[in-house]
Parts: C-alpha cells; sequence; structure tokens
C-alpha cells in the first residue's frame, strides 16, 4: 500500500485561496446587487478576510479590537460611515447637481453623500478595484463592531455593561470633552477594547477632526450600537449596489470620457501631432523638478535642489508653490483638472515653450520636434488600464498618437529594504493568477547609483488591494523563484494596455519606451513599517525626485 504523502497546506496557500475566494465572492456579491455583511450572504467573505488576516487589519483575528487598522480603514471611509445602517455603492449619477454636499474621505478620492441618517451613497468611478477597497474596509469594520458587541451585551435582551452606559452618556454629551471627562470615557472604552490606556489614550487624538475632537468615542459607540441591534432586533446592515453601476462597471466610460478631453485639448493648441510622452506620477514633481529653481531662486535661499523640493513638500509653503505653477504656466504647463469622475488629474507640458537655459535641464538634446509630455495622477488599481487604454486609443479613429514613451513612477510596497528605497522592475506578476507581463525596462539600478539610496531590481506582484498585505503569502513570493521585490496595484494593468496598443492594435509605436520606478511607502513584511504605521513624510521626497528627473533626462535626452 503506498504512503499517503503529507498534503497539509502552507500558511502562503491558505492566504492565496483565501484571497482568490475574495476576489470571485466580491463579484458575485457586486453581480447579485445587494448583501448584508453580518448575514449569511457575508459569511464567505468575513471568513477569507479572518482566515487571510492581512498585515493592515492586525489584530483582526484576536479579540481585542485593532486600533491602527481601524484608523488606517476611517481615513479612507466617509465621515459618518460608522453610523449608516444602508450602504448604496453607485455610479455617477448626478447627486453633485442636489442639494447633498459631497464627503471625501481624507486618504481616498471618492465623493460620498450622506442621504439621511441611515444611509450612505458612496460613489465608484474608478472600476473594480474601488469596489475590492471599499467592500474589504467595510467587512473590517463590520467584525470590529461585532468584537465591540461582544464585550459589552450580557445577554439576548439587550442588557449592557456599565462601560457601554458610561460611554452612551459621554456620546451624547453636546459639549467638547474636558481632559478629566476625556479621560474617564477613555477608561471605559478600554474594557470594551480589550485595550489599555495607554494604547486607546494615543489614537485617540488621530482620529480627532476640527469639529470633533471626540470623534474616535463616536466611531466606537455606533459600531457597537449598530451591531448591537443587528443581533437584538435582527436588523442587519446593508449594502446594496445601484443598477447604474452594474451597468456601467468594465466599459471604460469615465476613462473614454477622461481621455477624449485631453486629446481634444492638444488638438486646439496643435499638439497632437507632436512626439509625446506618458509620466504616471504625482502633480508637483515633473513641474517642480523643471521650474522650482528657476522661480524661486530669488525668493528662498536653498543650498540643493533636494532642499527646494522638501521645502515645497511642507504644508505651509502653499504660496511657493503657487509662484512654481505661474511659472509653469507662463513656459507652456496646462492644467486640466478631472471633470470625467476618474480623479485623475493632468498636466500638459509644451517643452517647445520652456526656457531650458534656466532650468536644471539646460544641456537638453532634444532634435527635431520639441515633446508634449502628459502628466496624469495616480490611477486606482484596475483603473490604469481602463485610463491608459483609452489613452493611447487613436483620436477619433484615424489620428493616430505619437507616443513615444510611458513611464510610470509610483510608491509601493518593498519586501527587500525600507521605506523611501526604490524598486526597479522588469517585469509585473498578477497575485492569484500567475499571469505575468515581462517588459524592457529604460530605467536601470545602476542609473541611481551614488545616490546614497538603496536600489533592488527584481519582479513586481500586482495585488488585488493594498488593505490585503498578508504576511505568508508575500513571504512566499519573496522566496521563492519568483523572487519578488515589492508589491503595488497597478504595474501589471498599465502593462497589459500598453503592449495592447503596441503589439496588437498597433496604435502606437512598437517599440514604445516603457519606465517603471517604484519608491517604498511601507514593507509589509516588517511590524511596524506597513501603511498602518503612518506615512513616509519627507522620506520620500528624495526618491520621488531622483526617479522624476531620470525620467526627464531621458525624455530631454541627456546623459
Amino acid at each position: 500500500m503506498k504512503e499517503i504523502k503529507d498534503i497539509s497546506r502552507t500558511r502562503a496557500q491558505v492566504s492565496s485561496a483565501a484571497i482568490e475566494r475574495m476576489y470571485i465572492t466580491m463579484r458575485h456579491l457586486f453581480n447579485r446587487g445587494f448583501y448584508k455583511p453580518m448575514g449569511v450572504s457575508g459569511d464567505t467573505l468575513r471568513e477569507a478576510l479572518l482566515e487571510l488576516r492581512p498585515e493592515i487589519y492586525g489584530t483582526i483575528a484576536e479579540e481585542k479590537v485593532e486600533l491602527n487598522g481601524l484608523l488606517y480603514v476611517i481615513e479612507r471611509l466617509p465621515i459618518g460611515i460608522e453610523e449608516c445602517r444602508y450602504i448604496n455603492l453607485t455610479s455617477d449619477e448626478g447627486y453633485a447637481f442636489s442639494h447633498f454636499t459631497p464627503l471625501v474621505p481624507p486618504k481616498r478620492r471618492r465623493n460620498c453623500y450622506r442621504i439621511d441618517e441611515e444611509q450612505m451613497n458612496i460613489e465608484i468611478t474608478r472600476g473594480r478595484s474601488d469596489i475590492y477597497d471599499v467592500l474589504t474596509h467595510l467587512t473590517f469594520i463590520f467584525v470590529e463592531s461585532h468584537k465591540i458587541k461582544d464585550k459589552v451585551l450580557i445577554d439576548d435582551s439587550g442588557k449592557v455593561t456599565r462601560d457601554w452606559h458610561k460611554i452612551q452618556q459621554a456620546v451624547y454629551n453636546q459639549d467638547t470633552l474636558d481632559l478629566e471627562q476625556k479621560e474617564i470615557a477613555i477608561s471605559h472604552l478600554c474594557n470594551v477594547l480589550g485595550r489599555t490606556f495607554s494604547e486607546v489614550l494615543s489614537i485617540y487624538e488621530k482620529f480627532a477632526i476640527p469639529e470633533n475632537p471626540d470623534r474616535f468615542l463616536d466611531v466606537i459607540y455606533w459600531l457597537g450600537k449598530l451591531a448591537i441591534e443587528e443581533v437584538i432586533d435582527n436588523n442587519k446592515r446593508t449594502i446594496t449596489f445601484s443598477p447604474i453601476l452594474r451597468e456601467r462597471l468594465g466599459h471604460h466610460i469615465y476613462g473614454e470620457i477622461w481621455s477624449d478631453r485631453i486629446k481634444e485639448v492638444l488638438k486646439s493648441k496643435k499638439l497632437l501631432d507632436r512626439p509625446i510622452h506618458v509620466i504616471s506620477a504625482n502633480m508637483h514633481s515633473v513641474m517642480n523638478s523643471i521650474f522650482a529653481s528657476s522661480a524661486l531662486k530669488d525668493i528662498l535661499d536653498f543650498d540643493s535642489e533636494l532642499e527646494l523640493y522638501e521645502e515645497l513638500s511642507k504644508p505651509e509653503n502653499g504660496e511657493l508653490r503657487r509662484t512654481v505653477r505661474e511659472r509653469a504656466e507662463a513656459e507652456g504647463m496646462m492644467f486640466l483638472a478631472d471633470e470625467s469622475g476618474t480623479n485623475i488629474d493632468v498636466q500638459l507640458f509644451d517643452t517647445a515653450r520652456i526656457k531650458f537655459d534656466q532650468t536644471p535641464f539646460a544641456k537638453q538634446k532634444v532634435e527635431g520636434e520639441f515633446p508634449v509630455i502628459i502628466v496624469m495622477d495616480y490611477a486606482f488599481g484596475e483603473q490604469a488600464y481602463e485610463t491608459i487604454d483609452e489613452l493611447l486609443k487613436p483620436y477619433k479613429k484615424d489620428t493616430f498618437l505619437n507616443v513615444e514613451s510611458v513611464s510610470i513612477m509610483g510608491k509601493a510596497g518593498i519586501l527587500t529594504g525600507g521605506k523611501g528605497d526604490i524598486m526597479i522592475p522588469f517585469a509585473h506578476i498578477n497575485e492569484g493568477t500567475g499571469d505575468n507581463y515581462p517588459f524592457e525596462n529604460e530605467l536601470t539600478a545602476e542609473m541611481f547609483k551614488g545616490n546614497k539610496i538603496p536600489v533592488v531590481e527584481g519582479t513586481m506582484v500586482t495585488v488585488l488591494g493594498t488593505s490585503l498585505q498578508n504576511k505568508d503569502l508575500l513571504k512566499f513570493f519573496h522566496d521563492s523563484t519568483w523572487g519578488v521585490i515589492g508589491l503595488e496595484m497597478e504595474g501589471s494593468h498599465y502593462q497589459k494596455a500598453i503592449q495592447s496598443a503596441s503589439k496588437i492594435r498597433k496604435s502606437i509605436n512598437p517599440d514604445v519606451k516603457v519606465r517603471y520606478a517604484y519608491y517604498a511607502s511601507d514593507n509589509p513584511l516588517e511590524t511596524g513599517s506597513t501603511l498602518a504605521s503612518g506615512g513616509l513624510g519627507t522620506t520620500g521626497v528624495k526618491p520621488t525626485y531622483l526617479i522624476t528627473i531620470k525620467i526627464l533626462e531621458q525624455i530631454l535626452k541627456l546623459k
């Protein structure tokens, strides 16, 4: 009789299967049109998330409430979401013309509308990745809400603990809590959250907003209140998807509107026939790299351009940024604020109008026609395919764009190194499928040597969502023959569109140059270095501008 081999699964395999189940489940629920996250229909999603245990959600699988993960999620959802029993995901359906005030989360560009005391509408205009992001975050906060319920609900009659009564009194207090009242409330919160006084005290202020310094208290109370009502009154929270959203999703409606506007402006300015270079980046690094030093040389003393860029990144220096923007606009830059719903702003640079002798690129060696540089703000996940795919199509079907290069500069999680390091990929692979997109990168690690920033080269994985980072799965990607150096959300989607346009549709030059470079915003394999641990601060300034300058040097043919 043959010996039966041990076929127990590794944590990486379990995690991979959990991500696949979440992906399939979310698509099924979307097609269904509605579901109850804490009901039977939400079971699979909850179980998969608890099995996956993403690093960003910390102690989601433990009894104590996860505080840093809750802060991360709340910053990406609209204010008041914790009070809403009904959450409706919609397309852009005209709410901008209503009396409703749009609520934009601090860390996600999406319009949300509080319809009444119980309902929040969230506009989805950036594709499926936006839906995955919202559903994952909502699943997390609902799981946490039931942890709160388990701590305060004594029996099925609705009787609750003294701690909960005291928290309720503090919430319904009309005035801002003074120090003594706040610390009393925190003492009761500690028992409800399963956390120490110092842990709760340190997170309390991070939730504060100008109009509500005690928002943390409100968030915990309303999450617990709705969870208790789900059990006592069987009044389940419900997520719905509007018929218009289900009809529009996947049809590139917003991407087409977005790209058509760019081409119309290029046509009106007689720039459509010029060489074009597309850069996916932020809305400051290209502009500042070209114009900041000349615009501010008589206003600000700086020893190096890096010092100048750090000054420009400080929130209080808005006047300096306006000065740079005015110089850029005087020398051919056009800013196109998004009107399509993609939430992707655009800058157009007519390099023929730039006075290069006054810039750091005085030795540019452009021959023939000066190029046009299109800088597009960051896309979100699968939205990258929609936008670039539409942008690279011919104008009105017969005018082909002379696209010479596409450059992607972004931030990503790193698996070999720390925050602020630079990653240079030569391929992207899709998490969960093994689909891979190798390419010849015009940027190399050698180009960045001598700048005192560690640089790594290798494969990068395009993940379903940053909130699904799992240490076991990422360690497998890193340690296996895939040799993955980092993770991000858009790379393979950009590359799919570029390859489609250049190799299959032949709508752009088949030899279009491609550049990818990322700087590390976090390291999900290191405890305390995940996205939930906070932003980069000025650590990201040097790699951001170093990558931007290398891209511009190639476009402007500097050695």
